[in-house]
């Protein structure tokens, strides 16, 4: 033990810490589930139909910033800031119960 390097027992302690997290977890499927069906509810009663257009862009079609900007007209901050406003609008409305 003694000639044994620190990184390699702290990967292995991290490594059995991982498994037992694992093993002893709690279930929450239930709560993200929940989760995500109010997402896909809040992202449409909640965001304006840019906001919806360039999340989807964004996150559902894996566009970076540019491409998105390139495809509408816009400006690459104003895609950025309009990513921005979407997610904070839907970070308010899932803390906050929806």
């Amino acid at each position: 033990m003694a000639n044994t390097p620190f990184d390699t027992r702290a990967s292995e302690f991290a490594g059995d810490l991982t498994v037992w997290l694992r093993e002893n977890a709690e279930d929450n499927s239930e709560q993200m589930d929940r989760l995500k069906r109010n997402l896909r509810q809040a992202r449409v009663q909640e965001l304006t139909p840019r906001q919806r257009q360039v999340l989807a862009m964004y996150f559902d079609q894996g566009k970076n910033m540019a491409q998105i900007a390139r495809e509408l007209g816009l400006n690459r901050s104003t895609v950025s800031r309009t990513l921005v406003r979407a997610k904070n609008r839907l970070y308010r409305c899932l803390r906050y119960g929806f």
